[in-house]
């Protein structure tokens, strides 16, 4: 027998204790880790704010927002491994387009030169379409407004006597037909600097598959998706930005031959808007076009909605995050690296553009946190 063969016992065995250690080295580094995202979580807990917000608001959940959502954020910037994640899909002429928005199109402009100097620009310019409806877009409260009773169909739309979010009226609101809106516009939205939930329903709920047109993610599944993904401990917290990876998102293709993307969708469940509003998160958004649920034919009045027209409420998440909770929403998010990644928590930035009186704008959400190894 060779000296390297009486050997190789011992070096297995010195090889299995340094994987082993290596190993310990991990779990001990996962649990510290953790914990200091718990004393985070803790530290942040005096300063968030808590409703009732000031008379006249126009922020909403919003006004959650400061030293302890970014103090929870600083704990996920700062975590070894932490990488940044782009949320938004690319903007193009060939994108998949909202049925609800005027179709969205550029015109690039040839170059220029400048006499008598070195210079040549570029540029380009909107032709038409609404940029706030398309692509990764984020809706502003005044976006939706309400009637105390169903609206029939038949004469003139009484659209004076339309409510929003805060007790505002149509008047408040939008005091003439072509009038941007003078309460609850895009500009009003502060940074939303916090940390951000992500909650894998095509994992949990589709079991690997995107979820059905119409398909409702309900409170339970909310609770469900925490527990599976290891986050009881933490929740949902207050000022948290919820981020819902559907599987829908699979099917944004650019150049958008197909027309499937917008014509349906799952989406959220009355009940789980109604539990993100009792944890005041400020923000859902979801890989989908319409955060509603969407059956296939809906939109061609060939089908009911998924949660009813009992109340005449087809699109009722629009109408309890924007008109009752304050909360914004987000459409068509990027989530599929995020959830490969298994960033479940992480810090999140949106920066709405500040145009004054719209009622969204495109919005390009990151993400910065660790993938779970």
């Amino acid at each position: 027998m060779t000296q390297a063969r009486r050997n190789t016992p011992v070096r297995t065995f010195a090889l299995t204790c340094t994987a082993l250690a290596t190993l310990g080295l991990a779990a001990g580094a996962a649990i510290a880790a953790e914990q200091d995202q718990m004393d985070a979580v803790e530290r942040s807990q005096a300063n968030v704010p808590q409703p009732p917000w000031p008379e006249g608001d126009e922020r909403g959940m919003t006004n959650t927002l400061g030293a302890g959502t970014w103090a929870r954020c600083a704990y996920h910037l700062g975590a070894a491994n932490a990488q940044s994640f782009e949320l938004s899909h690319e903007r193009s002429n060939t994108m998949p387009l909202s049925p609800f928005g005027v179709p969205l199109q550029y015109e690039f402009n040839p170059s220029v030169s400048i006499p008598g100097t070195k210079h040549v620009f570029n540029g380009e310019k909107v032709l038409s379409g609404e940029p706030g409806a398309q692509g990764t877009q984020m809706d502003a409260l005044g976006h939706f407004a309400y009637y105390g009773d169903v609206w029939d169909g038949k004469g003139v739309p009484p659209v004076d006597g339309a409510k929003y979010y805060g007790g505002y009226t149509q008047k408040d609101v939008k005091p003439g037909p072509g009038a941007p809106l003078a309460k609850l516009g895009i500009e009003k939205v502060p940074p939303i600097i916090t940390t951000a939930v992500l909650l894998d329903a095509k994992t949990h709920m589709g079991k690997g598959k995107a979820l059905e047109p119409g398909q409702m993610v309900t409170a339970q599944d909310i609770n469900d998706m925490l527990k599976a993904q290891g986050l009881e401990w933490r929740g949902i917290l207050p000022g948290d930005v919820v981020y819902i990876y559907t599987g829908w998102g699979d099917n944004w293709a650019d150049p958008d031959d197909k027309k499937n993307y917008y014509a349906m969708g799952p989406g959220l469940a009355e009940d789980g808007a109604k539990l993100l509003e009792d944890k005041r998160v400020v923000l859902v958004a979801l890989d989908n076009p319409f955060t509603d649920p969407v059956a296939d034919g809906q939109l061609q009045q060939k089908t009911m909605p998924p949660q009813g027209m009992d109340r005449g409420l087809p699109f009722v998440i629009h109408h309890q995050n924007l008109t009752q909770a304050g909360i914004h929403n987000i459409q068509n998010a990027k989530l599929d690296d995020l959830a490969k990644a298994k960033v479940w928590t992480s810090c999140t930035m949106i920066l709405p553009l500040r145009s004054r009186g719209h009622s969204g704008s495109p919005v390009r959400p990151v993400a910065v946190g660790a993938p779970d190894q």
